[in-house]
């Protein structure tokens, strides 16, 4: 049996550590030109998949950087910001050096940062910050900064054959922040003395078509945050200052990986263990954008399901594109509260091969759930209910599985959710059919089938659906499209017998009645 894929990027990451390494560092990378989303949340989340999996492998300690790079240039205004013609002034300077657009923060890069503190330390992620800004200035970055000038012509040659011809002659490793107007977009270095740890610059560019350079020139230092490095040069920095062992990026990013893998061992170091991911995408497959704000989110998901399913749809093989929208909700929920029953059946070592061993934390504690309830079985029976009243639809539930009694925390937290991904998602767009007099023809039979069954097993209510299909020569898919469309309002739905041993045959027959009369 193939190893989960957390797992074989542990036992990598192992196999390629020096006898000496003392603690294992795992990063995470953050723009704070935007808020939180799902690709953060993605990002992180698998990254701890692979920790845990270190975890659980080797004594070592491990640590995960949250790195935010609020160093960056801001190119242009966010459309989702308020004052934006404030905002606008302060184009091509450090984002931490641009005032708060919301009005209550030191910074924009600092109150983006306080989102992501706020969103990370919502889920339990276990992780250290860095803001790019306090590294550079603190001198953390020093040692690599001497070596970026001491070698920057080595780091041009790597970078140059990248780039397209116009942007060749300027191009410099560093980002001089201008003394004059405060910005770091529109510099362009003009020399390097690196015995002295300077470089000289003049403050002359023009980026974004409307951002321009004051005209200002000086001589700098690069040292302790008065030069920042850009991107590719950038992340090999973090690399070599941090010493970093693992870290996953987009596919957007592959690019970007080998030529900072470059640079970081012209600083001295190595590159860390890397995986790249899929990007996620809307309903319509297109690129979910961070700066639109609409469709699914993390917090929408977490209103209709428990926050570990997002997880495990996290979970599941990073290097496919993954659609982020509703529809994806209840299929990945019961998947979840599979793997979740198969648990507490594993022993030990088996356990490894169950993706919940790396989401939850304390699952042998507390057995939390055990039962053959499903989500979409919840889904189903509030949409044939049509009720908002989560006692009602939890009485149905114990008696079809009465050792749902034993887990009623946690199916009554499904329920809830599951009752607000009706309302929001399923109500809306329910068109009951009226029947015409075949078709209620079709229907009277199956009540009759139901009524006069002795037994309540599930497969044999099933088999009356087929029979009365069979009996009338029509396709059983047609039927179930018909009960489907005349009970619950929908061209999909719940498998029949299992529905009617659910709500009982007295009131599944009751229900089809009042839809014939």
């Amino acid at each position: 049996m193939a190893k989960l894929w957390p797992v074989e990027e542990a036992e990598r990451i192992i196999k390629n550590l020096s006898p000496d390494t003392k603690t294992v560092v795992f990063q995470t990378g953050f723009g704070p030109s935007g808020l939180p989303h799902i690709g953060t949340f993605g990002e992180v989340s698998r990254t701890t998949f692979v920790r845990k999996a270190f975890n659980r492998l080797s004594s070592i300690p491990t640590r995960l950087i949250s790195f935010c790079d609020d160093m960056d240039g801001l190119r242009k205004v966010p459309l989702n910001i308020p004052n934006q013609d404030e905002t606008a002034k302060h184009l091509g300077k450090p984002l931490v050096k641009i005032p708060d657009p919301y009005g209550c923060c030191e910074s924009f890069a600092h109150h983006m940062e306080n989102k992501l503190k706020v969103f990370l330390d919502s889920f339990g992620f276990d992780y250290d910050f860095k803001s790019s800004a306090e590294q550079y200035a603190s001198g953390t970055f020093n040692q690599g900064l001497k070596n970026a000038l001491a070698d920057a012509e080595k780091i041009r040659n790597i970078m140059i054959p990248t780039m397209q011809k116009e942007n060749r002659e300027s191009w410099s490793p560093f980002m001089p922040i201008c003394a004059a107007c405060g910005k770091n977009l529109t510099t362009r270095v003009t020399g390097y003395f690196p015995e002295k740890d300077e470089i000289e610059y003049s403050c002359d560019t023009t980026v974004s078509g409307a951002v321009t350079g004051c005209g200002h020139k000086a001589r700098t230092t690069v040292l302790n945050g008065a030069v920042k490095l850009g991107w590719k040069a950038d992340w090999a920095l973090r690399w070599y200052a941090f010493g970093v062992h693992y870290e996953m990026y987009g596919k957007d990013l592959i690019e970007s990986y080998a030529v900072s893998k470059k640079i970081v061992s012209v600083l001295g170091g190595r590159a860390p263990e890397h995986y790249f991911f899929e990007l996620f995408l809307d309903e319509a497959g297109a690129k979910i954008s961070k700066s639109v704000g609409k469709g699914l989110t993390v917090d929408t998901w977490m209103d209709y399901a428990p926050l570990e399913s997002l997880e495990y749809f996290m979970f599941q093989n990073p290097r496919k594109a993954k659609k982020f929208h509703f529809d994806v909700i209840p299929k990945t929920v019961d998947e979840y509260l599979q793997f979740l029953r198969g648990y507490y059946k594993q022993d030990e070592a088996s356990k490894s091969d169950n993706p919940l061993t790396y989401i939850h934390d304390d699952l042998d504690s507390k057995k939390i759930f055990d039962s053959d309830i499903t989500y979409s079985l919840i889904n189903n029976l509030v949409s044939a209910l049509g009720t908002q009243d989560s006692s009602i639809v939890m009485d149905y539930i114990c008696n079809y599985d009465p050792a749902a009694l034993d887990y009623a925390e946690f199916i009554s937290n499904l329920i809830q959710r599951s009752i607000a991904y009706y309302r929001d998602n399923i109500l809306p767009n329910k068109k009951y059919k009226t029947p015409d007099a075949v078709e209620k023809k079709l229907l009277g039979s199956l009540a009759d089938k139901i009524k006069a069954e002795p037994g309540n097993d599930a497969e044999i209510l099933q088999s009356h659906v087929f029979d009365v299909a069979k009996e009338n020569e029509i396709a059983p898919k047609d039927f179930f499209l018909l009960i489907y469309e005349v009970l619950f309002g929908q061209t999909i739905g719940p498998k029949v017998g299992s529905f009617i041993k659910l709500i009982g045959k007295d009131e599944f027959i009751k229900r089809l009645s009042e839809k014939l009369s």
